[in-house]
């Protein structure tokens, strides 16, 4: 949190966003009982109440939904200043609030954010990942100032450029007879079960796209299971419980160390998709997310180049 901020409001936001004293006290290192004796200071000061504490749940009041939308933006305004005034020193700090798609989260960011680190220490930036509509929404709510999702964003409020482009591949136990065949036809695929990404995943709607084109409708499909990470479709591919598409960034490493699968080559089916970072349509990226996401797109950049460039 920015050292900008009421404090009262800084615990508001976090009851009003959690939904709960206990998790805002988590989430701020107080105990409940100061997370509660800040709210009813609030309410005494502003001469209303925030919060419906009727029964074991709490909501926010007419009065508390006015308020956290402008405590929101507050906020907002606030990391922008604190941001804007330490760049004048020619250093960058302050919080960087980015949420990211799981196998952008898992196997690209980290990469990035490390050298992004190493040139600005004072940087103190904080990671959520799920799918893309749940990263999306966080973006939405002004909760993250940048995200990096795989699939299309869906809201006229957010746009987005790419940065990367991925291979989505298909994989499946090194015993299965797929791999022992090296590669099969498209209209295979209907024949043997399936592990799929959850539905509303960026890569899930990627790959039923790319089978559509070839004929392949996803009714068709017997999916055996759907999981919500691509780690999850990893371990249930080695345990034989089928096969699945993931990224090839997610394999890399297990290729490499002899995990117990082998990519299955489809003919006449590449799925390629790029990797996007969004925002707000309106500023759009400010401060800290703007040297970031200029920092992500050279990096890109400059790994491609050197990655074309002949060896000498």
């Amino acid at each position: 949190m920015t050292s900008l901020e009421n404090f009262r409001l800084v615990v508001f936001r976090a009851v009003a966003e959690q939904q709960s004293f206990r998790k805002a006290a988590e989430e701020l290192y107080l105990t409940q009982p100061a997370v509660s004796l800040q709210i009813k200071a609030l309410e005494e000061d502003l001469g209303v109440q925030l919060f419906d504490r009727t029964g074991s749940r709490i909501a926010l009041t007419p009065a508390g939904v006015t308020l956290l939308d402008y405590a929101q933006r507050v906020h907002a305004l606030l990391v922008q200043a604190e941001q804007h005034v330490t760049a004048l020193s020619g250093e960058h700090a302050g919080h960087l609030a980015l949420g990211a798609s799981s196998t952008i989260a898992q196997y690209v960011l980290p990469r990035l954010l490390s050298g992004f680190c190493r040139e600005h220490p004072r940087v103190q930036p904080s990671l959520i990942s799920g799918n893309t509509e749940h990263i999306v929404d966080a973006l939405l709510q002004q909760q993250i100032a940048l995200a990096f999702i795989e699939g299309p964003a869906h809201s006229r409020d957010v746009k987005t450029e790419p940065f990367l482009v991925d291979e989505i591949v298909l994989i499946a136990p090194a015993s299965h007879e797929w791999a022992e065949r090296g590669s099969i036809s498209a209209e295979e695929l209907p024949a043997a079960p399936l592990l799929m990404r959850e539905r509303g995943s960026g890569s899930r709607r990627v790959i039923e796209l790319a089978l559509e084109r070839h004929h392949i409708k996803r009714t068709s499909l017997r999916i055996a299971m759907e999981l919500d990470s691509t780690e999850a479709i990893k371990s249930a591919v080695e345990a034989g419980l089928g096969a699945g598409f993931v990224s090839r960034w997610a394999i890399a490493k297990d290729l490499r160390n002899g995990r117990s699968f082998k990519i299955v080559p489809v003919e006449s089916l590449r799925i390629h998709r790029e990797f996007h970072i969004a925002y707000a349509s309106s500023p759009g990226p400010q401060g800290l997310a703007q040297e970031f996401r200029r920092f992500v797109l050279s990096a890109v950049q400059s790994s491609a180049q050197s990655e074309k460039a002949p060896a000498e």
